[in-house]
């Protein structure tokens, strides 16, 4: 026979969890916001951009396909900044403690579909390098173009600078905190359904209709001391005792 769950036996069942699911969201809050204020390093990043020039010709109207082919050349420059030559010079330009290797980790470059404009930007735990290596990147990749190309048609457009008050890019609490909540959410509702899967005891009326599928025929309360109260009878010598009394001073007064 096919069982089927209703919406009452779903909610239910989250309400008798209820506790175990907020303990496992406040849990991934707090591990969450721990995580990313005080152990995460922030990393900050700078951007410059430059531009690939076109030439003109005798009328100085734009060849399309001078045009064309700048945006084409425009990935081969992107592997000439990525490459060991570039960066080694970065590294001893700025006298960095890293290896051309983890400096290139630390590049990205960019530029939009059909653009001229190629966008390189840097990240470091501090600001003011990750300006530092972006501009002098673009600086020894201007100087040693022509050597390498025989070419002289890149022009910065604006330098890499450091903000007032700077954001870094990573960590991104809010984001961590949210996904850390939607996560707990999912495993502690999955948790939920799994441990009333597995708890196969029987609590209450419901539990014997609905899984023996018996009648029920009594229920036996349950019974603490303080329900149970005890009363005292007194002695019958006592109440003989109490009655002599009280009928000598009728006569008395009679």
């Amino acid at each position: 026979m096919e069982e089927t769950i209703s919406l009452k036996e779903i909610f239910s069942v989250l309400k008798k969890r209820l506790m175990l699911i907020v303990l496992l969201v406040v849990g991934a809050i707090l591990v969450s916001a721990i995580v990313s204020y005080f152990i995460i390093t922030p990393t900050y990043q700078a951007s410059t951009q430059f531009i690939v020039n076109q030439d003109t010709n005798e009328n100085n109207a734009v060849d399309i396909n001078q045009i064309r082919s700048n945006v084409e050349i425009i990935n081969t420059y992107n592997d000439i900044i990525s490459s060991k030559r570039i960066l080694d010079q970065v590294v001893e330009e700025l006298d960095l403690t890293i290896s051309a290797g983890a400096l290139g980790e630390k590049i990205s470059i960019s530029s939009a579909e059909s653009s001229q404009v190629v966008t390189l930007s840097a990240t470091d735990a501090d600001p003011e390098v990750a300006a530092e290596i972006a501009n002098t990147t673009v600086q020894i990749f201007q100087t040693d173009l022509p050597e390498l190309m025989n070419v002289n048609n890149v022009n910065v457009l604006t330098e890499a600078t450091v903000a007032a008050d700077p954001s870094p890019v990573s960590p991104k609490p809010l984001l961590n905190i949210a996904i850390a909540v939607v996560l707990a959410l999912m495993v502690g509702v999955g948790l939920a359904f799994l441990l009333e899967y597995l708890d196969n005891t029987i609590k209450t009326e419901e539990d014997v209709e609905n899984k023996l599928e018996l009648p029920i025929l009594g229920v036996i309360s349950h019974v603490t001391e303080d329900d149970i109260k005890v009363t005292t009878v007194p002695r019958s010598s006592n109440v003989r005792r109490e009655r002599g009394a009280i009928s000598g001073q009728r006569k008395k007064t009679v």
